[in-house]
């Protein structure tokens, strides 16, 4: 079998971390977490009832359209009483973006998403939503998505979508960022992990016009006002498939193992009140919310989208929610404290230089997301490490399979290779070999085989007859393979095919 990573893009080199590993599972007798997962579970049925709901209405709508169609009659009292009082029942409350956004009306699909990427994925723990938009110096979007994806498990990619929001109108723009996730992550799209996501041609107002406050110029109200729409319609679509919702940016990175660790900070205050979550202090990034409060605060957004920035927005709804202007500011902090919990490290950082107002370079860091671990530790078998990729300063082959390190190596071409043999035979359940990390993501293997020497003749022989699904034949009696292994073996065999 054979371990493909499609095309190779090599810019110093790359990084790689070896890791020869048997799983295990094992159960967790804490109550919060259990009591987390049953309550995730009710919110997710909620969900899932009114996903069905609206189909449910859909379906009535076109039943009733058919029926009146040949007599030209009109509904009867009755009737849109029923359908009203259906509508409030079963759907989630939707912001009225009628009144505050009034040329929707001219339009019936202006708040309709043109969904061109992913499988509509519903009824997932997190969902995260990234808004991208057009960039004159440079695109961070699939470093991004790359960095969200890196550290994720089989059972994590399952509970998690990412939204991926082109806020532009522009056709060529869109499809152009259309392409680039499809096909630097195809995995991801065609498992649903990912979805991309447009507005409507007829969402944006006119921003020609806009009233310049807090001393601001034109173009950069222009540019706070069409980020509160875009952040309001990127809520909107996404409060419907999952549990929570993650507030991110298009030039982020993530540190290693954040979806664990929101998971467990949610475990922890999930009987409590709280308004959002923070796992980073700047901006709007790293903002965690219940999917259903997300009507409420798009609400609020709209209601003063031409006002001020959407962090500022964020924070007045505290203020409106608990500060009682009777009392002082200390009492107003303490209070807001209580809706807005911030956790340390921070789990996202900005990365991105030039931001998507022109002009602008965004030089801010989140001092709380601390240094980035690079490798994980693991423990491999004695073995004698031979490449023919040369290494960079101290980052040799050794110290990686030796877990001190991770290995990089310099510019590889067709043919170079990493062999693995082992001062004895081994009985190999399964390994891992990543390529990349989660600063440098772009620098991996991107096609490449893996190929083992098994030490028994009649494996070589089941392999040859094409038996084993696991295994086909190379050369040198080397087999090629892919994760899930269960023979003896004596040698690793690592070859990039470009």
């Amino acid at each position: 079998m054979r371990s493909s990573y499609g095309k190779l893009f090599f810019v110093a080199g790359f990084v790689c971390v070896l890791m020869l590993t048997s799983w295990h599972t094992s159960k967790s007798d804490n109550l919060p977490f259990q009591l987390h997962s049953v309550y995730e579970r009710l919110l997710r049925a909620e969900q899932q009832g009114e996903v069905l709901s609206k189909e449910l209405l859909k379906v009535l709508g076109q039943l009733q359209n058919r029926s009146i169609a040949p007599s030209n009659h009109t509904i009867s009292n009755s009737s849109a009483i029923l359908e009203e009082r259906v509508l409030r029942r079963l759907l989630p409350s939707q912001p009225n973006a009628y009144i505050y956004l009034p040329h929707l009306k001219e339009h019936e699909d202006s708040l309709t998403p043109i969904v061109h990427l992913g499988q509509r994925r519903t009824g997932v723990s997190l969902v995260l939503g990234v808004p991208t938009v057009h960039r004159q110096k440079q695109s961070y979007l699939v470093n991004t998505l790359q960095s969200l994806l890196f550290d994720l498990s089989t059972a994590e990619r399952k509970d998690i979508v990412i939204v991926v929001f082109i806020a532009e109108t522009n056709a060529i723009f869109v499809n152009a960022v259309v392409q680039s996730v499809q096909t630097n992550l195809p995995d991801a799209v065609s498992a649903g992990v990912i979805e991309v996501i447009s507005p409507s041609p007829h969402y944006y107002p006119d921003l020609s016009n806009l009233k310049e406050t807090f001393g601001d110029p034109k173009e950069r109200v222009r540019w706070r006002t069409k980020q509160n729409l875009d952040y309001s319609f990127l809520m909107l679509y996404a409060q419907s498939k999952g549990t929570y919702y993650v507030q991110l940016e298009d030039d982020i990175i993530a540190k290693q193992g954040f979806f664990e660790s929101m998971k467990k900070d949610i475990a922890y205050v999930l009987s409590e009140e709280w308004l959002f979550l923070e796992f980073s202090q700047l901006g709007f990034i790293g903002k965690l919310f219940r999917t259903s409060d997300l009507p409420m605060i798009v609400e609020f957004f709209l209601m003063f989208h031409k006002d001020k920035p959407i962090d500022w927005l964020l924070d007045h709804i505290l203020w409106v929610k608990v500060c009682n202007p009777e009392k002082d500011s200390k009492h107003c902090h303490n209070e807001k404290a209580r809706l807005k919990r911030t956790y340390k490290p921070s789990l996202f950082q900005h990365v991105g230089l030039h931001s998507s107002l022109l002009g602008k370079i965004q030089n801010l860091k989140d001092k709380d997301f601390g240094k980035q671990v690079l490798f994980k530790s693991h423990n491999n078998p004695p073995a004698e490490l031979r490449s023919s990729l040369e290494k960079y300063l101290s980052h040799t082959l050794e110290r990686a399979y030796n877990g001190v390190d991770f290995f990089w190596g310099l510019t590889p071409k067709i043919g170079d290779y990493i062999l693995i043999t082992f001062t004895g035979p081994q009985a190999v359940k399964g390994y891992l070999f990543r390529s990349g990390n989660i600063e440098t993501n772009g620098d991996r293997f991107y096609n490449t085989t893996v190929e083992v020497l098994p030490t028994s003749k009649s494996v070589k022989v089941r392999v040859t007859r094409g038996e084993l699904a696991c295994c086909k034949p190379s050369s040198d009696g080397f087999v090629q393979i892919e994760n899930h292994l269960g023979v003896i073996i004596h040698k690793i065999f690592i070859k990039v095919l470009f």
